[in-house]
Protein backbone atom coordinates (compact mmCIF):
# COMPACT_ATOMS: atom_id res chain seq x y z
CA UNK A 1 0.00 0.00 0.00
CA UNK A 2 0.99 3.44 -0.72
CA UNK A 3 1.58 5.99 2.08
CA UNK A 4 -0.55 8.78 2.26
CA UNK A 5 1.05 12.03 2.66
CA UNK A 6 -1.08 14.30 5.54
CA UNK A 7 1.10 17.35 7.01
CA UNK A 8 0.35 18.81 10.30
CA UNK A 9 -0.21 22.86 9.98
CA UNK A 10 0.48 24.62 13.20
CA UNK A 11 -2.19 27.66 12.99
CA UNK A 12 0.43 30.67 14.15
CA UNK A 13 3.43 32.81 14.51
CA UNK A 14 2.76 33.79 17.83
CA UNK A 15 6.29 34.03 19.48
CA UNK A 16 5.09 33.05 23.10
CA UNK A 17 3.02 29.85 21.03
CA UNK A 18 2.23 26.76 23.22
CA UNK A 19 0.13 25.19 20.33
CA UNK A 20 3.40 24.31 18.67
CA UNK A 21 3.74 21.71 21.61
CA UNK A 22 -0.10 20.16 20.85
CA UNK A 23 1.27 19.97 17.35
CA UNK A 24 4.48 18.07 17.64
CA UNK A 25 2.62 15.68 20.06
CA UNK A 26 0.30 14.95 17.37
CA UNK A 27 3.30 14.55 14.52
CA UNK A 28 4.46 12.38 17.09
CA UNK A 29 1.53 10.33 17.72
CA UNK A 30 0.60 10.03 13.21
CA UNK A 31 4.75 8.86 12.82
CA UNK A 32 3.59 5.69 14.55
CA UNK A 33 1.40 5.08 11.34
CA UNK A 34 3.28 2.57 8.88
CA UNK A 35 0.45 3.67 5.97
CA UNK A 36 1.15 7.69 6.96
CA UNK A 37 3.70 10.20 6.16
CA UNK A 38 3.51 13.06 8.44
CA UNK A 39 5.75 16.35 9.36
CA UNK A 40 4.79 19.70 11.08
CA UNK A 41 4.46 22.90 9.25
CA UNK A 42 5.20 25.36 10.48
CA UNK A 43 3.72 28.90 9.21
CA UNK A 44 7.03 31.29 10.57
CA UNK A 45 8.77 28.84 7.64
CA UNK A 46 6.93 30.66 4.83
CA UNK A 47 5.92 34.23 3.21
CA UNK A 48 2.18 35.00 1.95
CA UNK A 49 0.36 37.33 1.47
CA UNK A 50 1.38 40.39 3.02
CA UNK A 51 4.38 39.21 4.04
CA UNK A 52 6.14 41.32 1.13
CA UNK A 53 6.58 38.29 -1.25
CA UNK A 54 4.37 37.16 -4.11
CA UNK A 55 1.40 39.74 -4.60
CA UNK A 56 -0.34 36.29 -5.00
CA UNK A 57 0.02 35.10 -1.68
CA UNK A 58 1.58 31.79 -2.95
CA UNK A 59 4.80 30.55 -0.96
CA UNK A 60 5.96 27.59 -3.76
CA UNK A 61 7.40 25.34 -0.91
CA UNK A 62 3.63 24.94 0.57
CA UNK A 63 2.01 25.21 -2.92
CA UNK A 64 4.24 22.10 -3.17
CA UNK A 65 3.19 20.57 0.00
CA UNK A 66 -0.67 21.49 -0.24
CA UNK A 67 -0.66 19.69 -3.64
CA UNK A 68 1.03 16.72 -2.44
CA UNK A 69 -1.18 16.05 0.42
CA UNK A 70 -3.75 13.56 0.89
CA UNK A 71 -5.47 15.35 3.63
CA UNK A 72 -4.49 18.00 6.47
CA UNK A 73 -4.16 18.09 10.14
CA UNK A 74 -4.76 21.63 11.62
CA UNK A 75 -3.75 22.54 15.04
CA UNK A 76 -5.03 26.42 15.93
CA UNK A 77 -4.76 28.19 18.74
CA UNK A 78 -8.17 30.35 19.87
CA UNK A 79 -7.47 33.99 18.92
CA UNK A 80 -10.50 36.20 20.22
CA UNK A 81 -13.21 33.41 19.04
CA UNK A 82 -11.48 32.52 16.28
CA UNK A 83 -8.76 31.61 14.30
CA UNK A 84 -5.13 33.44 13.53
CA UNK A 85 -4.57 35.58 10.59
CA UNK A 86 -1.75 33.61 9.83
CA UNK A 87 -3.24 30.64 9.72
CA UNK A 88 -5.88 32.52 7.05
CA UNK A 89 -3.50 33.61 5.15
CA UNK A 90 -2.26 30.03 4.50
CA UNK A 91 -5.34 28.82 3.82
CA UNK A 92 -6.27 31.75 1.17
CA UNK A 93 -3.35 30.66 -0.42
CA UNK A 94 -3.83 27.78 -1.87
CA UNK A 95 -7.83 26.97 -3.11
CA UNK A 96 -6.96 24.46 -5.98
CA UNK A 97 -4.77 22.28 -3.86
CA UNK A 98 -7.73 21.97 -1.06
CA UNK A 99 -10.28 20.61 -3.15
CA UNK A 100 -11.75 17.33 -1.67
CA UNK A 101 -9.20 16.64 0.43
CA UNK A 102 -9.66 15.67 4.23
CA UNK A 103 -9.33 18.10 7.95
CA UNK A 104 -9.15 17.25 11.13
CA UNK A 105 -8.71 19.41 13.60
CA UNK A 106 -7.26 20.38 17.28
CA UNK A 107 -7.75 23.55 19.41
CA UNK A 108 -5.65 24.83 21.67
CA UNK A 109 -6.49 27.63 24.02
CA UNK A 110 -4.75 28.84 27.80
CA UNK A 111 -8.31 28.54 28.91
CA UNK A 112 -11.27 25.87 29.85
CA UNK A 113 -12.47 25.40 26.28
CA UNK A 114 -9.47 24.29 24.26
CA UNK A 115 -10.02 26.23 21.01
CA UNK A 116 -13.65 25.16 20.10
CA UNK A 117 -14.87 28.37 18.66
CA UNK A 118 -11.61 28.57 16.49
CA UNK A 119 -12.35 25.08 15.21
CA UNK A 120 -16.39 26.52 14.79
CA UNK A 121 -14.67 29.51 12.54
CA UNK A 122 -12.25 27.10 10.84
CA UNK A 123 -14.97 24.37 10.00
CA UNK A 124 -16.47 27.33 7.82
CA UNK A 125 -14.06 28.37 6.39
CA UNK A 126 -11.81 25.09 5.06
CA UNK A 127 -15.39 24.11 3.70
CA UNK A 128 -15.74 26.85 1.58
CA UNK A 129 -12.04 25.88 0.42
CA UNK A 130 -13.41 22.28 -0.67
CA UNK A 131 -11.94 20.56 2.48
CA UNK A 132 -13.70 17.74 4.39
CA UNK A 133 -13.69 18.22 7.56
CA UNK A 134 -13.31 14.89 10.11
CA UNK A 135 -16.46 14.74 12.86
CA UNK A 136 -14.25 14.21 15.90
CA UNK A 137 -12.43 16.67 16.88
CA UNK A 138 -9.15 17.39 19.43
CA UNK A 139 -9.47 19.74 21.71
CA UNK A 140 -6.17 20.87 24.51
CA UNK A 141 -7.90 23.01 26.98
CA UNK A 142 -5.30 24.71 29.33
CA UNK A 143 -2.12 23.92 26.82
CA UNK A 144 -0.15 25.44 28.88
CA UNK A 145 -0.68 22.70 31.61
CA UNK A 146 -0.65 19.80 29.60
CA UNK A 147 3.37 19.68 28.25
CA UNK A 148 6.04 19.89 30.41
CA UNK A 149 8.88 22.51 29.23
CA UNK A 150 10.51 19.73 26.95
CA UNK A 151 7.16 19.28 25.11
CA UNK A 152 6.50 16.08 26.89
CA UNK A 153 2.32 15.28 27.31
CA UNK A 154 1.61 15.23 30.83
CA UNK A 155 -2.16 13.91 30.62
CA UNK A 156 -2.11 10.42 29.31
CA UNK A 157 -5.78 10.54 27.90
CA UNK A 158 -4.79 12.65 25.20
CA UNK A 159 -2.99 9.69 23.44
CA UNK A 160 -6.14 7.80 22.67
CA UNK A 161 -7.80 11.23 21.77
CA UNK A 162 -5.25 11.91 19.17
CA UNK A 163 -5.22 7.92 17.67
CA UNK A 164 -8.53 8.11 17.44
CA UNK A 165 -8.72 11.57 15.57
CA UNK A 166 -5.93 10.21 13.27
CA UNK A 167 -7.63 6.59 12.29
CA UNK A 168 -10.40 8.91 11.14
CA UNK A 169 -8.42 11.51 8.95
CA UNK A 170 -6.30 8.14 7.33
CA UNK A 171 -9.52 6.66 6.54
CA UNK A 172 -11.34 9.57 5.06
CA UNK A 173 -8.02 10.89 3.22
CA UNK A 174 -7.73 7.29 1.68
CA UNK A 175 -10.99 7.30 0.77
CA UNK A 176 -10.76 10.73 -1.12
CA UNK A 177 -7.51 9.88 -3.02
CA UNK A 178 -8.83 6.25 -3.99
CA UNK A 179 -12.17 8.05 -5.57
CA UNK A 180 -10.25 10.47 -7.58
Amino acid sequence: MNKIYIPVILGTTREQRKSDKAARFIVDVGSEYSELETELIDPKDFHFLGDGNDPEGKDQKYSEITARADGFFIVCPEYNHSFSGSLKRMLDSEFENYQHKAVAFAGTSSGQWGGVRAIEALVLATREMGLLAISYDLHFPRVQDLFDSQGNLLEAKYLELTKKAWQELIWLSQLLKNAK
